[in-house]
């Protein structure tokens, strides 16, 4: 895909690592861990958008790849929705939360550059085949 050969290489899915590193720290925070419904839902989201962006790297099709990143997207949104639930619960502070949304929104921005190329761009040639010696 696009020249890279691991999907730790693209933008889209170190920015959403690095959200599901933010939300990791906030998750350690003692106020939140009371929280055990929230906590569960802001780590199942936040482990998601990396996860899914990883394996539509490993499909073959871009559209099929750029559906596996509209995932990833919503994940990202619904991470930067618990964010918000934090704040306003004030379990994190207004700075921690405004750089947390800061990332949230880099990470989507991320994530409608690489669909977008996906959409655009055809698919790679399938690598071609090579018999095994007996």
């Amino acid at each position: 895909m696009a020249g890279f050969k691991d999907f730790r290489e693209m933008v889209a899915w170190q920015l959403a690592h690095q959200l599901k590193l933010r939300a990791d720290f906030f998750l350690e925070k003692p106020d939140v861990v009371r929280r055990f419904k929230l906590c569960d839902q802001l780590s199942d989201a936040a482990r998601s958008a990396p996860r899914n962006i990883a394996e539509g790297f490993a499909r073959f099709r871009h559209k099929e790849f750029a559906q596996f990143v509209r995932i990833a997207k919503g994940s990202e949104a619904e991470v930067l929705n618990h964010f918000i639930d934090l704040r306003d619960l004030r379990l994190i502070s207004d700075d921690d939360f405004l750089q947390a949304e800061h990332l949230c929104r880099r990470a989507m921005k991320a994530a409608n550059g690489l669909i977008r190329f996906l959409e655009s761009t055809p698919d790679p040639a399938p690598a071609p085949y090579k018999k095994r010696a007996p």
